[in-house]
């Protein structure tokens, strides 16, 4: 598979079996993250890897909990793989994935958003690549802005003024994996 294959067939998903992902492929998925673009270098991401189910979804159910819906620029994502956008009634943000990666980075670094969502991507790719399906999830910042989001930072040593970026969640598709949509018109331009 070359890297322009994953990058046009890979899609978000948001149907995943309960099939847990071995954590040989989990380690990586992070490694590719690891290896992303970052701002001058620096290599200031730190990512947790998460294979317990029921932090998983207490931290899925955080995410959607102050979601805000007034700030949507669209209202529709997909039919095969529905968003919470989609359909109010999901109640965890992470769609019942069984590998979620948390992404953080320095709270008060220019570049510290880009930097992490670089990552994901990378991480997007690696995945697909190893036939395992992902979704980028962001309102990171909100899921751990809470009792439990606090504790875990400091259980898992992140420092302090870190913050949470966004999500990757991992695992195996539910149903027939998507094709890609068709790319929509008038998106680019060449300046010479």
């Amino acid at each position: 598979m070359t890297v322009s294959e994953a990058i046009y067939r890979r899609r978000s998903i948001r149907k995943f079996q309960e099939r847990q992902i071995p954590k040989g492929d989990l380690e990586k998925v992070l490694e590719a993250g690891l290896y992303a673009p970052n701002a001058g270098g620096g290599q200031r991401t730190i990512l947790c890897g998460i294979q317990n189910k029921s932090l998983i979804a207490q931290l899925g159910q955080l995410n959607l909990a102050r979601f805000d819906r007034s700030r949507l620029a669209g209202g529709f994502v997909s039919r095969e793989q529905p968003s919470a956008i989609d359909d109010p009634t999901i109640r965890n943000g992470f769609y019942g994935a069984p590998t979620v990666c948390a992404v953080f980075s320095p709270g008060n670094f220019l570049y510290a958003v880009p930097d992490a969502f670089c990552c994901a991507e990378n991480m997007a790719l690696a995945a697909y690549e190893l036939g395992i399906a992902s979704c980028i999830i962001a309102r990171a910042e909100e899921t751990f802005d809470t009792p439990l989001g606090v504790q875990l930072m400091r259980e898992w040593e992140i420092p302090a003024g870190w913050m949470p970026r966004c999500f990757v969640a991992l695992g195996y598709v539910e149903g027939t994996y998507p094709e890609p949509k068709p790319r929509k018109d008038g998106r680019v331009r060449i300046i010479e």
